[in-house]
């Protein structure tokens, strides 16, 4: 999910470079959005403490 909001944060800089202002708001909530998204689960599973132990 990480590797899809910083995806969507380079295209939403080369959009606005381009000067297509439309592409690069959308781009850029979606990356915000997948960011977000990606923080609560990392903090769920940081606090359920699933997967590998060592």
């Amino acid at each position: 999910m990480l590797r899809w909001a910083v995806i969507f944060l380079v295209l939403a800089l080369v959009a606005g470079a381009l000067g297509a202002g439309g592409v690069a708001g959308l781009s850029m909530n979606i990356a915000y959005v997948l960011f977000v998204v990606f923080l609560i689960l990392m903090v769920v599973h940081f606090f359920t403490g699933r997967g590998r132990r060592l």
